[in-house]
């Protein structure tokens, strides 16, 4: 249930100064017609009040039940009913409290005029009423449709994060798998860089947004798990050129580095090194994930897999837009630079 125009106090301030106003010129007119003051006054006062009152009722009405099918019969219908309603009821009022025999023919020959003062007044009472009521059962479904969209967006961004995280855990598994007999040492070691990866992953679940910072630390910590698995063929160059404390979506380089390790290090015996630059362009902070890559054969340069496609999909849930992951391939490196609004 919406509520009631009246129930703004602009609306009240509005219409008490609209009722005021219309007394003041009615009384008036009245002298003008030789009516004197007292009777000016009571006409203009009862007249005015009661239809205020019809108004409020009109209101209270849609407030509680505004009919969706033949919606102007019925108010036609209600607003003829209230306007005959206001002028016998204040027509015998004033016949108490004033000359029945001078204000009786004053009142007949003036009915008409009355009867479609009150028309008006009630008409554009209804349509005001059924307005407001229109726009706001729009504006509650617009609200609940936003907040559907934010409850699935939220689900699908938060399903993209989840889904990375097995992937990575299975290769670490693996690697470890594969150390422990012949280096235990860098077995344990591993273990305890996977503990403190996904201590942090978790911990970052928590927000939506962190510092850039934050999002470094936390990709170190995952480059120093791969320089396990693969030894001296990973080397990685980090360049931060942007403010630290630059906020960015959480969890989402990691992938973006993963790729470029895949597809730099699986079709390769020889060392790499990948290249991950940060700098601010205009209002836009700009990372840039750099890796070499055999053209003979290597799949790098024919599309983005999943972690790239996963990054772009959220930067779409966040921004709206499908041109914030550009990747490009120069003289054997295969470059991914991504943009982030600020």
């Amino acid at each position: 249930m919406s509520n009631s125009p009246f129930q703004t106090a602009r609306f009240r301030i509005i219409a008490a100064i609209f009722w005021f106003g219309m007394s003041v010129v009615q009384a008036m007119v009245l002298q003008l017609y030789g009516f004197t003051l007292r009777m000016s006054v009571l006409d203009s006062a009862v007249s005015n009040i009661l239809l205020a009152g019809c108004s409020v009722l009109i209101a209270v009405t849609f407030q509680y039940y505004n009919p969706q099918k033949n919606r102007y019969v019925y108010i036609a219908g209600l607003v003829i009913t209230l306007t005959i309603v206001w002028l016998f009821t204040s027509r015998s009022i004033l016949m108490i409290l004033v000359d029945a025999n001078d204000y009786n023919e004053f009142f007949s020959t003036s009915i008409t005029l009355r009867f479609v003062f009150g028309m008006l007044v009630l008409g554009c009472m209804a349509l005001v009423s059924v307005l407001w009521h229109t726009i706001q059962d729009q504006q509650e479904i617009e609200n609940r449709k936003t907040e559907t969209q934010k409850l699935s967006k939220e689900a699908e961004l938060f399903k993209l994060r989840q889904q990375l995280q097995p992937h990575f855990l299975f290769n670490s598994l693996n690697s470890i798998n594969a150390l422990i007999t012949v280096q235990p040492q860098q077995a344990r070691k591993m273990i305890q860089q996977l503990s403190d990866f996904f201590r942090g992953t978790l911990k970052n679940e928590e927000h939506q947004w962190v510092s850039l910072e934050q999002e470094m630390q936390h990709l170190n910590l995952y480059l120093e798990i791969e320089k396990v698995r693969f030894g001296h063929r990973l080397q990685t160059e980090v360049l931060n050129e942007a403010d630290a404390t630059i906020k960015i979506p959480s969890l989402l380089l990691q992938p973006v580095v993963e790729n470029a390790i895949k597809f730099g290090l699986y079709d390769t015996t020889a060392d790499i090194v990948i290249t991950i630059r940060a700098w601010q362009q205009n209002n836009d902070l700009k990372v840039e994930v750099t890796n070499p890559f055999d053209p003979e054969t290597s799949a790098s340069n024919k599309g983005t897999g999943f972690g790239l496609s996963s990054v772009q999909r959220r930067l779409y849930l966040l921004f709206s837009r499908n041109d914030l992951v550009q990747t490009s391939s120069q003289q054997n490196y295969f470059i991914t630079t991504i943009t982030i609004p600020q």
